[in-house]
């Protein structure tokens, strides 16, 4: 079976969006080839969702922020967007026949301590994990329905 090349977009592609993709490779990398990218790339991956993931065995650290139009000619199935600005910004993918939105806060928008901002960070990792697992469990469950 190929795999369906999957693009979770975010604004800034610095936090949220890569969050979405090391969770979603780890949860099904058999199933999926996953990318992520940005409306307004910030050209980083912000330090402290890569702490956040590292804490979960989940190793972004060589993730590098992109733009969507990057992937306008690589053949997308589904297109999750995990902020309202991506959402909005969100071309039609050639294609493309899956579009989700989860929304989530922008935890580099988070303020307080660094304790407080990197609570805030395992927070939103904790809130993608369940959903993009969820999703991969959903996935893999209607494949073995067709089967």
């Amino acid at each position: 079976m190929k795999k369906k090349r999957v693009l979770i977009l975010c604004t800034g592609n610095s936090c949220r969006s890569h969050m979405g993709e090391g969770i979603l490779k780890a949860a099904a990398s058999d199933l999926f080839e996953v990318h992520s990218a940005g409306s307004n790339p910030a050209g980083y991956v912000h330090p402290m969702a890569i702490k956040a993931l590292g804490e979960i065995g989940i190793d972004i650290s060589d993730h590098q922020s992109k733009h969507m139009n990057d992937f306008l000619d690589k053949d997308i199935h589904t297109v999750i967007t995990v902020c309202g600005n991506a959402d909005q910004a969100c071309p039609t993918f050639p294609g493309q026949v899956k579009r989700y939105h989860w929304g989530f806060f922008d935890p580099a928008k988070a303020d307080g301590t660094d304790d407080e901002i990197m609570d805030c960070f395992r927070e939103i990792r904790d809130q993608i994990k369940l959903v993009f697992e969820a999703y991969a469990e959903g996935y893999r469950a209607a494949l073995t329905d067709e089967i």
